[in-house]
C-alpha cells in the first residue's frame, strides 16, 4: 500500500477546524498558497471535493466533514503523546493554550503563572481573551476558565479562586440624584447598565436571592455592553447602576468611586474554575500549570 503524505491531511483538518485558509496557514506556519495547493492535491488524489470555498468562508463538504471527524482526533492524540514525551526531558516544555476573560487573566492567572514561567523557561502560555463559551475541544485549547456553575458536566473543573459574589453598584454622584434601591424590584425605576449575553444574545436578567427567596429583575437603561470593563467605566461616570462580579470592582469600591447596594441580596457562588476535557491525557507542562493555579481554601 502506498504511503500517504500526512502533511496535507493535517492541513485539511486545520482548515476545516479554523474555517479559514489564512488562520490555518498561520497555525501551521506555512504560506496560504502552499496550504491551498496541498489541499487541492489531496482532493485530486481522492477525486472528491473536501472543502467548499467562498469569498468569505471555507466549510467542509459532507465528505470533508466525515474525513475531519474520522482523523482529526488522531492528530490530537499524536500531539498529546509528543507533549507527554517532555516528561523524559530535564525540564517540561511545550505550549499550553487557555481561553479566558481579561480580568481573571490579570488578577488570577498571571500572578500565579508568572513564577512558573521563570522556573520553566521552555513552557509557553497562549491566552485567548474571549467572553463567549468557546468549545475548547473543537478549538484545540488545553483548558478554559469559567465560573463554576457554567461548566459542562463532561469536563474536569478545578477551582482556581475563592467563591465570588455579585455586586450592585453606582457612583456617589448617581445616588446623590436617585434614591438607593432597597429591594431588587426598586431597580426597575432606575437607569441600569445592561449586558448582552455572548451565548444567547439576550440581555442578562439580574437575579437575586435572600433567605431562600429568588427574585429576577429585567432592568432598563441607556447602555448595553457585551463585556465588563465598559460597564465599570459607565458606572464610575455616573451613567447608571451596574451588576457585576465583585472581583471586577475591588479598587473602585475601596476608593469610594463606586457605592454598593443590595449586598444582602447577593449570596456567594462558585468562583473561577479551570476546566479541561476528561478524556485528554494532560501533558507535563499542563500539569504544572494546573497545580500552580489550583485554589486551596485556607483552613
Amino acid at each position: 500500500m502506498a504511503r500517504r503524505n500526512l502533511n496535507d491531511l493535517l492541513g485539511f483538518v486545520t482548515v476545516a477546524r479554523e474555517g479559514s485558509f489564512t488562520r490555518a496557514a498561520a497555525t501551521l506556519g506555512v504560506t496560504q498558497s502552499a496550504l491551498s495547493q496541498a489541499i487541492r492535491g489531496l482532493e485530486e488524489r481522492l477525486q472528491i471535493r473536501l472543502l467548499t470555498r467562498t469569498t468569505r468562508s471555507v466549510a467542509p463538504t459532507p465528505a470533508g466533514e466525515r474525513l475531519a471527524q474520522a482523523i482529526g482526533h488522531r492528530f490530537d492524540e499524536i500531539e498529546a503523546e509528543l507533549d507527554a514525551l517532555t516528561a523524559l526531558r530535564d525540564k517540561p516544555a511545550g505550549t499550553v493554550r487557555i481561553t479566558c476573560g481579561d480580568n481573571v487573566l490579570r488578577t488570577v492567572l498571571m500572578p500565579k503563572l508568572g513564577p512558573l514561567l521563570r522556573e520553566y523557561p521552555d513552557i509557553t502560555l497562549e491566552f485567548d481573551m474571549n467572553y463567549g463559551f468557546r468549545d475548547i475541544v473543537a478549538d484545540r485549547f488545553d483548558a478554559g476558565v469559567r465560573l463554576g456553575n457554567t461548566i459542562d458536566k463532561d469536563m474536569i473543573a478545578v477551582p482556581i479562586g475563592p467563591p465570588l459574589r455579585m455586586a450592585v453598584v453606582a457612583s456617589p454622584g448617581y445616588f446623590a440624584q436617585h434614591p438607593k434601591p432597597k429591594t431588587p424590584q426598586d431597580l426597575m425605576s432606575h437607569r441600569c447598565i445592561n449586558q448582552r449575553m455572548p451565548t444567547s444574545g439576550g440581555l442578562y436578567v439580574w437575579d437575586f436571592s435572600r433567605r431562600g427567596k429568588q427574585v429576577n429583575v429585567r432592568v432598563d437603561g441607556p447602555l448595553i455592553f457585551n463585556t465588563a470593563p465598559p460597564q465599570v467605566d459607565a458606572a464610575v461616570a455616573g451613567l447608571g447602576i451596574s451588576l457585576l462580579p465583585e472581583d471586577e470592582l475591588g479598587q473602585y469600591l475601596a476608593d469610594g468611586s463606586l457605592v454598593r447596594v443590595l449586598e444582602d441580596w447577593c449570596p456567594p457562588f462558585a468562583g473561577y474554575h479551570l476546566y479541561y476535557p476528561s478524556r485528554r491525557q494532560p501533558s507535563p507542562a499542563f500539569t504544572l500549570v494546573l497545580n500552580a493555579l489550583r485554589y486551596e481554601a485556607s483552613k
